[in-house]
């Protein structure tokens, strides 16, 4: 089974993808975010990641009728130039990825890409915002959790994939396999990245009608 890119049906909606830098307690408000002062002379900036569910509880229209769109905990990584996670068009490489684009299940990969020798950093998000622990991310909510990176040689990279959970086997990944780089020259990343979220199909099991399948 290769993970190769999906195109999402007519009834898919687009979530909101955030990313913001600066001190902690800056967040992103709505589907913006703001960059604040760098944290140090050695380039170093801690960015805050925001993943915000902007769909609406009928914003997946299936022979069923309209449903929610829920995301599931994911993974995170800080990492240089690499594909940490997965590559187009290979087998999955028995990371825990399959749990991922399955169940929702982030533990496994995240333990196998803190292993990887190219991984500066990384973690599971789990928890919505204002949540009381690991849930999934119904429409008007928020994962957020924060990563630092450093600019200049060699590039750092941030990864993260999620579960399209009203599927079989999609998952959503920041920047496709290879991630999006945190800086372009000096200036760090900063803004509504959604553009650059993608879905992929794990290609673990058969794809049936999303949300009813």
């Amino acid at each position: 089974m290769t993970a190769q890119q999906s195109t999402p049906t007519a009834g898919m909606s687009r979530r909101g993808f955030l990313l913001a830098t600066g001190a902690v307690g800056l967040g992103a408000v709505g589907i913006g975010a703001t960059a604040a002062q760098t944290d140090g002379a050695n380039g170093t900036r801690t960015f805050r990641v925001r993943i915000e569910n902007v769909s609406d509880g009928s914003a997946l229209q299936t022979t069923d009728g309209g449903k929610p769109v829920p995301l599931s905990p994911g993974v995170y990584a800080v990492h240089t130039r690499d594909e940490p996670i997965f590559s187009s068009g290979a087998h999955e490489r028995d990371n825990g990825l399959e749990e991922i684009a399955e169940d929702g299940s982030p533990g496994r990969l995240a333990d196998a890409i803190a292993q990887r020798d190219s991984v500066v950093s990384s973690g599971a998000f789990t928890t919505p915002v204002g949540g009381d622990g690991p849930a999934p991310l119904f429409p008007g909510e928020a994962y957020e959790f924060e990563v630092t990176g450093t600019r200049g040689r060699p590039t750092q990279y941030l990864s993260l994939v999620t579960m399209f959970v009203q599927s079989n086997d999609l998952f959503y990944a920041l920047g496709g396999p290879t991630g999006m780089a945190l800086f372009d020259g000096n200036a760090p990343l900063a803004g509504n990245v959604t553009e650059h979220v993608s879905l992929w199909d794990a290609g673990t099991e058969i794809n049936e009608e999303p949300g009813v399948g």
